[in-house]
């Protein structure tokens, strides 16, 4: 019988293909919109990414990595006399106005880094050296910089200069980071050279980043140098989701793509739901023969699933691959955003299979009230 259901389905070639074309467009959509969602959302935590530090400190207001209140220099002795500290270094984050040699202007991120150490140094330096970063003037610029720069006509490579904020800078090193949620090329320096990049004011320290000694973890540290007063501490995957989840509470980017994935739900059930209604009123009569051959509702309600979650399956499969082949493409070009953890899929799957069922349900409710005389009729 189930092998019947099948071949009632592929015979109606021009209905299964719209079945399958329509929840492969649910599929492609709710998939597509999610991953740039989460990618988005990646893109928001770049900086604690691109730096790795375990332990972030920030004042006590900070409730992200991208807000930043400046802190007291003294805040890295208080910080280091903690117990359990390794060790703390300063950290400035900014955003800086860099004018090229044309006269134009781009906004980037200075990031300065501790002097003796680098910590938070770039994770993959594609050019040139890291301990080049002590000569005068030197900064080092990431991929997004040197693409930025390349449209407005002036290619970056070892030994350009540019201005932050009338100062000069000289590239010794390129690196690869993390995009920023903004957009804005990372420029790493030392942290003294930071300031002196920066436009002077009372306090000038971002945060400071600490390390846990052997035996004490990261959280544990965190809570400790809290209970400093004007302090608050994060460990780097709090700190992660803290941000994230600040951006999903305080912005309306998941009403925007949450919209979308709605609209693909609705066109699903809309396009499936109807299409499969047509499919089961023209092949009523046969059902109706099976009916009166004395097949019960239990066989023909496999029959109906195993058809709507044929289409399903297959169409599902094809939503997810086509998201893919964009995501491998848009990764290499690293915009727009694009992350696809397993969750997404997954979540995709429910909807595909809740579709299914409510399109099987229409189906049935009208193989319910059939008559099995219809077949002689």
């Amino acid at each position: 019988m189930l092998r019947i259901a099948l071949l009632m389905l592929f015979r109606d070639r021009a209905k299964y293909m719209m079945l399958i074309v329509g929840l492969t467009f649910c599929s492609l959509l709710m998939t597509q919109q999610a991953s740039v969602f989460c990618g988005l959302m990646l893109w928001t935590t770049a900086t604690v990414r691109n730096i790795g530090a375990k332990v972030w400190v920030f004042d006590a207001k900070v409730e992200q990595v991208n807000e930043v209140i400046p802190l007291r220099e003294i805040e890295v002795t208080r910080v280091r006399g903690v117990p359990g500290v390794e060790w703390a270094v300063p950290l400035y984050v900014g955003i800086e106005q860099a004018r090229l040699s044309d006269g134009s202007f781009q906004n980037v991120q200075l990031v300065g880094l501790d002097t003796a150490t680098f910590v938070g140094r770039p994770m993959e330096i594609t050019k040139g050296k890291i301990e080049d970063l002590r000569l005068p003037d030197a900064v080092i610029i990431d991929q997004v910089g040197i693409a930025k720069f390349r449209k407005k006509g002036i290619a970056i490579d070892i030994g350009t200069t540019f201005e932050i904020n009338d100062k000069t800078a000289r590239v010794v090193a390129l690196c690869h980071a993390n995009r920023s949620f903004l957009g804005q090329p990372y420029v790493y320096t030392t942290y003294d050279r930071a300031l002196q990049f920066a436009k002077p004011q009372r306090k000038m320290m971002s945060c400071v980043l600490a390390e846990p000694k052997q035996g004490v973890s990261a959280r544990e540290l965190a809570l400790r140098i809290s209970a400093l007063p004007g302090l608050q501490a994060y460990e780097r995957d709090d700190l992660f989701w803290n941000t994230i989840w600040w951006y999903i509470k305080n912005t309306g980017i998941p009403i925007s793509f949450g919209t979308v994935v709605l609209m693909g739900v609705i066109v699903g059930i809309a396009i499936a739901g109807q299409t499969f209604y047509l499919f089961i009123l023209d092949n009523l009569r046969y059902l109706a023969a099976l009916k009166a051959m004395g097949a019960r509702m239990p066989i023909l309600a496999a029959m109906v699933f195993l058809q709507s979650f044929s289409v399903g399956f297959v169409g599902f499969g094809l939503g997810v691959g086509l998201t893919s082949i964009f995501g491998y493409k848009v990764l290499k070009l690293e915009q727009p955003p694009f992350f696809m953890p397993w969750q997404v899929p997954v979540f995709v799957a429910i909807i595909i299979i809740l579709i299914c069922c409510f399109s099987a349900a229409i189906g049935l409710r009208k193989i319910a009230k059939l008559e099995p005389a219809v077949v002689f009729k």
